[in-house]
């Protein structure tokens, strides 16, 4: 290997040898394949691997991070704001009466966006790695997070490789690991499968009642407590059929609420399939990328003016 002599006069040379890629490992198969990517390209020992933990992630996929612990040849380290600024995810729908904000889910937007960014305050890297994978939604969300988070330096492996979610699943069985619980029972990302996700859409909350109605349920307790909590209704849904619109009832509950008879439960909502929205990483939020059909189905009124302290 070429060795370069390091000066004062070639402080960009310094930079480029001595600066960290930073890959987000977010428990999904698109973060695991890009962060494998950016290990190919740039060397392990450029790679620092970091997995933002939410302590809501399903048991399997902290098996799904030994094995590509393994794969990689490298630790994967943990950051997290739990058990320093908030005790658990639902203490942070409890201190700020909400579930979701208007720049995406007050869970991520602090529990990963947050803790992310101030982890990177401190930080010296060259670039931050970013699972979004080959797919419209994706190419506009990296246009947003280009334009509004340039601090971040972000770089997307699986754009510059053409991979989506299925070639992803692909490298990693052929890499002879299996793919986390939740692909296998048919949702489209691997977020917060202990209580389920505040922006998994109709279809995903629909299959949650029918599968698992223990987190359905108590996650409708959660609805309804912040709604008592706060007087005004808190949910993660919304109808966007015309008559509920032109009526203004377009928020829905995953189990009614008495206090608000004329606003729908799931159960009113016709059967929708599974839709994708995104695997939660680092940088979240609906600013980031135009709107698709899931995101149309999630609650974000109300907190047009929400401020993360």
């Amino acid at each position: 290997m070429t060795k370069h002599k390091i000066d004062n006069k070639t402080p960009h040379i310094a930079k480029h040898l001595l600066g960290d890629v930073i890959c987000w490992w977010s428990g999904g198969v698109t973060s695991a394949v890009a962060c494998k990517i950016a290990i190919d390209i740039y060397g392990i020992e450029r790679c620092k691997l970091i997995m933002i933990d939410t302590n809501n992630e399903d048991d399997d996929t902290y098996r799904f991070k030994a094995d590509c612990e393994k794969w990689y040849g490298k630790e994967i380290e943990t950051i997290t704001y739990i058990g320093e600024k908030y005790i658990s995810i639902q203490d942070v729908w409890r201190k700020h009466l909400s579930l979701n904000v208007a720049t995406g889910a007050i869970c991520s937007s602090i529990l990963k966006r947050k803790c992310r960014e101030d982890w990177q305050k401190t930080a010296i890297y060259d670039f931050q790695v970013f699972g979004f994978e080959f797919e419209k939604k994706e190419f506009n969300r990296a246009f947003g997070m280009k334009t509004n988070h340039p601090k971040a330096k972000a770089i997307y492996p699986l754009l510059m490789y053409g991979y989506d979610k299925k070639k992803c699943i692909e490298i990693v069985e052929d890499a002879e690991i299996e793919i986390p619980k939740m692909y296998q029972l048919g949702f489209q990302n691997n977020n917060c499968f202990k209580t389920g996700c505040v922006q998994g859409g109709i279809g995903y909350w629909q299959k949650m009642k029918r599968e698992f109605p223990d987190k359905f349920y108590a996650m409708a307790e959660m609805e309804h407590e912040l709604t008592d909590e706060s007087g005004e209704p808190k949910t993660m849904l919304k109808d966007q059929s015309k008559e509920a619109k032109e009526s203004f009832n377009e928020l829905v509950f995953l189990v009614k609420h008495p206090d608000y008879p004329n606003l729908k439960s799931i159960d009113e909502m016709p059967d929708c399939k599974v839709e994708p929205l995104f695997d939660c990483n680092g940088l979240c939020g609906i600013n980031d990328f135009d709107r698709n059909k899931t995101e149309n189905e999630i609650n974000y009124q109300g907190s047009l003016f929400y401020n993360i302290p």
